[in-house]
C-alpha cells in the first residue's frame, strides 16, 4: 500500500485545505443565523460544525479566515457584537438555497432574502430561525476561540443550546428522529456533497454494556478468511459469547462456500444465522 505523506508546513494552505476537506468528510452543515448590534441579519453555512456535549448541550462551528486575503466573515463579527446564534440543520430540500447563502454579499444584505429562505422569530435569542430547516437550535455563544491569525485559521464559536425546534415531519411513530425523513446532507471536498438517504443509511449494532468477543477470539480459519471482509469479521466478533462449534474438517472449497454464504447473511444483518453456517 502506497501513501502520500504531507507535512502541513511544506504545502500551500489552499492545497492543504483541499486534502483535509477531501478526506475529513462528510461534515454536517450549520446554517448559522446571526445579527449585529444594528439589527442586520446574516445567514451563512459552515461545515466545520458538530455536537460536542449533551449536558450541557454544546455545539460549535468555525468561521475560518479567508485564505485569499485573510479577512473574516460577517458571522464572526456579529457574534462578537451580539453573542447569540441560531444553528439551522440543512437537508436535501434546501441544499441549493444553502449554497446560495454562502455568497459574500455586503454586510447590510440579508441572505434570507437572497437565498429565498423564510424568517421565523426565535423565542430566546435575537437572530431568526430558518422556517425551511428540519431542525433549529437557539444558542447562546459561550466562547469564541481564535485558532490563528493567518488565512485559513478557524475561529471556534462554542454555543450552548437554549431551545431546540424539531419539525414533527421528521419524527417516526415513536417520536424519534427518522434519518430517512430528515434527509440530511453533508459537505465533502470541493463542490461535492453527500446525502444521508435510502440505501446510504445503514445500521451497525453498537456494543454497549456487554463486550464483543473481539477478533482475537475468532477461530483462525474465520479470521484468515479470503472471503470475509474486515467489516464482516467485526460483525461476527461483536457477539458476547463464541458459539459452540460442531464443525468437522473440510476442504478449502467447502470452507469458501460456507464463508460466502455467511457473508451474504451478514449483509442482511443475520449474524446468528451466519455463525450457524460457519460452525455447522
Amino acid at each position: 500500500m502506497s501513501y502520500l505523506t504531507i507535512d502541513p508546513k511544506e504545502v500551500t494552505t489552499p492545497k492543504l485545505q483541499a486534502y483535509l476537506q477531501g478526506v475529513i468528510a462528510p461534515r454536517p452543515i450549520a446554517l448559522a443565523s446571526t445579527i449585529d448590534a444594528a439589527g442586520n441579519v446574516n445567514l451563512s453555512p459552515f461545515s466545520f460544525f458538530n455536537l460536542f456535549s449533551t449536558n450541557p448541550p454544546i455545539i460549535a462551528f468555525s468561521p475560518s479566515r479567508r485564505v485569499r486575503d485573510n479577512t473574516t466573515k460577517h458571522s464572526l463579527h456579529n457574534v462578537m457584537e451580539v453573542p447569540e446564534v441560531v444553528v439551522n440543520i440543512v437537508n436535501y430540500a434546501m441544499v441549493e438555497q444553502t449554497s446560495l447563502a454562502s455568497c459574500e454579499y455586503p454586510k447590510e444584505m440579508n441572505e434570507f432574502t437572497k437565498a429565498g429562505f423564510t424568517e421565523l422569530p426565535s423565542v430566546k435569542v435575537k437572530p431568526p430561525r430558518v422556517a425551511e430547516s428540519p431542525a433549529s437550535f437557539e444558542c447562546l455563544v459561550k466562547q469564541v476561540v481564535p485558532l490563528g491569525d493567518q488565512g485559513g485559521a478557524g475561529n471556534l464559536i462554542i454555543c450552548e443550546i437554549l431551545l431546540a425546534h424539531i419539525n414533527k415531519d421528521i419524527l417516526n411513530e415513536q417520536g424519534e428522529v427518522d434519518p430517512q425523513k430528515l434527509d440530511a446532507v453533508a459537505r465533502m471536498g470541493g463542490d461535492y456533497y453527500c446525502r444521508a438517504h435510502d440505501n446510504n443509511i445503514f445500521v451497525v449494532p453498537k456494543p454497549n454494556t456487554k463486550l464483543g468477543i473481539g477478533f482475537d477470539q475468532l477461530p483462525l480459519s474465520i479470521r484468515r478468511s479470503k472471503i470475509l471482509s474486515g467489516n464482516d469479521l467485526a460483525r461476527l466478533a461483536n457477539i458476547y459469547v463464541l458459539p459452540h462449534s460442531s464443525k468437522t474438517s473440510e476442504d478449502n472449497h467447502d470452507e469458501e462456500r460456507l464463508h460466502q454464504a455467511a457473508k451474504e447473511l451478514l449483509a442482511q444483518g443475520r449474524v446468528e444465522e451466519a455463525w450457524k453456517i460457519l460452525l455447522s
